[in-house]
């Protein structure tokens, strides 16, 4: 009995709100509607670099590798497939 009381009272607080809710956006939509806007900055905005760090600035070049770095790399990736040969055969 006490839940069906809480019930009907729930029910008739929804309903309030749901007129006040009407009232509010029926007067606020005409009154104080925004404005729409387009894509983009808006005009009149400026935009300030952020500075750049000296070594960020200067363009790195060409990496080398030494002909005994070259070696060893290239020692490591034929025993990687060395490894992967002995693995799929087993």
């Amino acid at each position: 009995m006490e839940v069906s009381r809480i019930l009907i009272e729930i029910d008739a607080q929804i309903s309030k709100l749901q007129q006040a809710r009407a009232l509010l956006t029926s007067t606020s939509v005409t009154a104080t509607a925004p404005a729409k806007r387009g894509p983009g900055r808006p005009k009149g905005t400026v935009t300030v670099a952020a500075p750049t760090p000296k070594k960020a600035a200067k363009k790195a070049g060409k990496r080398n590798l030494s002909p005994d770095a070259r070696k060893r790399i290239a020692d490591a990736q034929k025993r990687r497939w060395a490894e992967r040969r002995k693995q799929k055969a087993a």
